[in-house]
């Protein structure tokens, strides 16, 4: 009944499986925080309101700054938006935090785009290729199977084609993107599942656990009382932690994948394992894929 081993916690040992003591972690984890979200219940009681979500967008439905956006010059595509939004007084955080969102990834798109074709025109310049049609739209068998043509400059320069990329959930552009075979229906409401879920969860720890942890650091910050400003800063450590992890598997795997679903976009790298960072530098690499190709292209 004996043989010659090492302890399993031993490097030598070669064992790897940690995940029980990973699930201990969280039982842990849970029940450190299960006091402060009933001291938070009992002393707030239920604060969670859907329908106050959205004054944080609309004032007054008719007349919502952010509309205005959509006629910006694209000369002007980052600069006229911040302008906007330091201007309008009656354009809620969100709403201009989303409005610049948006216009940002237009502005990197177009960038990328308007560099891919400019290399192009370069390489056709150098050497003639035969040109062939888009791949905004998958090619078809004779069975009725998706393919993908080969795009050449200038085949890529259609409306179709510049609307799939602005559409597409990448930052950059290429003629010829990798195309999923068909739309998986399953994997699809899965997803949309998730972010319907996810975005309520979201709304509900904002509501409950976060405003009135600010509402109660005013008075700290307003005395510049150092010991209890640290306090409150530290007390609002572990529901930001825990709404940005939500917030990252809602926007990167979930809604990212939906929109990839729809459009059968085959590359699904939207971020890589940035949780066994060792390193910042790592962690920067790979937490927001999308834009670490773009700053690296």
């Amino acid at each position: 009944c004996h043989k010659l081993q090492e302890s399993l916690l031993s490097s030598a040992s070669g064992y790897s499986n940690y995940r029980g003591i990973l699930n201990w972690c969280v039982v842990m984890l849970i029940l450190s925080n299960a006091r402060l979200f009933l001291e938070n219940l009992i002393k707030y009681g239920i604060l969670v309101d859907p329908i106050q979500v959205i004054s944080l967008f609309l004032k007054d439905p008719y007349s919502w700054p952010a509309l205005c956006l959509i006629i910006v010059n694209l000369i002007a595509i980052l600069s006229f938006p911040v302008v906007v939004v330091l201007t309008v007084t009656s354009i809620t955080p969100v709403g201009a935090v989303m409005a610049l969102m948006s216009y940002t990834i237009q502005f990197l798109k177009l960038y990328s785009y308007k560099d891919v074709n400019k290399w192009s025109r370069e390489v056709r310049r150098a050497k003639v290729k035969t040109l062939s049609r888009s791949l905004s739209a998958p090619g078809l068998k004779e069975n009725g199977d998706a393919v993908q043509a080969v795009v050449m400059y200038p085949g890529n320069l259609t409306y179709k084609d510049m609307y799939y990329f602005l559409f597409a959930p990448t930052l950059c552009y290429e003629l010829n993107f990798p195309r999923s075979p068909r739309i998986r229906k399953r994997f699809l409401l899965r997803r949309m599942f998730e972010m319907l879920f996810l975005i309520q969860l979201q709304v509900g720890l904002i509501q409950q656990w976060i405003v009135p942890a600010i509402q109660n650091s005013m008075k700290p910050f307003k005395d510049m009382n150092h010991s209890r400003m640290i306090e409150r800063l530290l007390k609002l450590a572990v529901p930001n932690h825990m709404i940005w992890l939500i917030f990252f598997y809602w926007f990167f795997h979930s809604s990212m994948n939906v929109l990839a679903e729809l459009m059968m976009f085959g590359d699904r790298e939207f971020y890589r394992d940035w949780w066994n960072s060792e390193t910042v530098t790592y962690f920067w690499k790979n937490w927001n894929i999308p834009v670490h190709k773009w700053c690296s292209r």
